[in-house]
Formats: structure tokens, sequence, C-alpha cells
């Protein structure tokens, strides 16, 4: 069973059966997510690459995990922190030297949000 929910833009897939499919819509909607044009062949690749990796993960379900106990991780996390020591940084115009655009002593980039 696949459906889409519009409210959170996701794609829910069900791992019931051997057999995953990932449609081209699929793809393009993914991808259209992701900000990513792809061509016809990518799409058709990607649909068939997406659906094997699903399959593959859906196999996942067939392991008995009664006796695994949940966890967020693998192994235990730990953080590895050092001391904030100030440091010379690089000097503006060495820093934007390879800038493709820069504008009042700063990088410039294009918008990245919509209205």
């Amino acid at each position: 069973m696949r459906c889409h929910d519009a409210q959170w833009n996701v794609l829910l897939i069900d791992f019931g059966g051997d057999e995953v499919s990932i449609s081209k819509q699929d793809v393009e909607h993914v991808a259209n997510l992701a900000r990513l044009k792809l061509t016809e062949e990518e799409k058709e690749r990607f649909a068939e690459q997406l659906g094997a990796i699903l399959a593959f993960a859906g196999k996942l379900n067939e392991l008995d995990t009664e006796q695994v106990p949940p966890t967020s991780h693998a192994i235990p996390l730990k953080n590895v922190m050092r001391e904030d020591e100030t440091s010379p940084s690089l000097p503006r115009d060495v820093a934007l030297k390879n800038a493709p655009v820069k504008e009042n002593g700063q990088f410039k980039v294009p918008a990245v949000l919509e209205d």
C-alpha cells in the first residue's frame, strides 16, 4: 500500500510483501522535495534502484527481534569536547579570493527561501 500525506509531504510505503516497487511518480515527488532535476532515464533508473533498496530493507522485517532491546544507537554515544580557543582566521580578501560573486566584502549567493 502506498499513500501520500500532503500535510507532511511524506510517502508511506508498506513492506508487507516481498516486492516493493517505486514508481516514476514517486521518484519525481522525492526529487521535487529535494529540488533535483532528473532526466527521464534517471527517473527510471532511480525507481528501479530505490525499489531494490527498499525490498532489501523490507527483509529486515523477517528477523526475530523479540530479544533485542529497543535502542536509538547501536553503540553508546560520547561527546568529545575540547577547550574553546581563539585563533586567527583568514583575512577577508583571502577568503573571498575564489568566490564567484561577492558584494560588500561578503559572499553573494542565490536566495533559497520561497514565498
